[in-house]
């Protein structure tokens, strides 16, 4: 299951890294790579959402030749939440892929802009937070229904050798 999750990390990055990041759409561009790992989180729990992202932010940040650790950074914490809205509420709902996925495309873009800022790096937060994030929420919700389609036949749990993440029970 980990060479499955590890060769689609891996796809989605170069495909993200190599085509799609210089594809515009209305001023926005989608992000494969952030939907992909939403949807492993969901699919496989917060660990496994964690790891895929720092892998995944890891070999975009040497690719791109960015500075290192802040796409890590980011994905892994994305990858975290996807993780963890995925047990704590029912992972098989209609709407947790579309709900998660735009919540975290504009978590991830503040985000974002706050290490940035932090960074001392020169970023306009009108650029970041109107002009790109407003086209790329539908752009990911465009990608969400094939990428979570994928990652359901690619990255189901076999009953036998693995248990399912629990889901957490809230108590009041």
């Amino acid at each position: 299951m980990a060479a499955r999750m590890t060769v689609l990390v891996f796809l989605a990055a170069i495909i993200q890294v190599s085509v799609l990041n210089s594809v515009t759409i209305l001023g926005g561009s989608p992000d494969l790579l952030l939907v992909l790992l939403v949807c492993v989180g969901l699919q496989r729990g917060s660990i496994a959402g964690a790891a895929a992202g720092f892998a995944a932010g890891l070999l975009v940040d040497t690719a791109t030749l960015g500075t290192l650790g802040v796409t890590s950074l980011l994905l892994t914490v994305a990858g975290y939440w996807a993780g963890r809205y995925g047990e704590t509420t029912g992972r098989d709902r209609a709407y947790a892929v579309p709900l998660t996925v735009a919540v975290i495309t504009i978590l991830v873009a503040v985000s974002g802009l706050g290490l940035h800022y932090m960074l001392a790096d020169t970023v306009s937060g009108k650029r970041v937070l109107v002009t790109t994030l407003l086209p790329a929420i539908p752009l990911n919700l465009i990608l969400a229904w094939p990428v979570a389609h994928l990652c359901r036949r690619l990255l189901r749990r076999h009953p036998l050798t693995e248990p399912m993440v629990p889901e957490v029970e809230l108590l009041a």
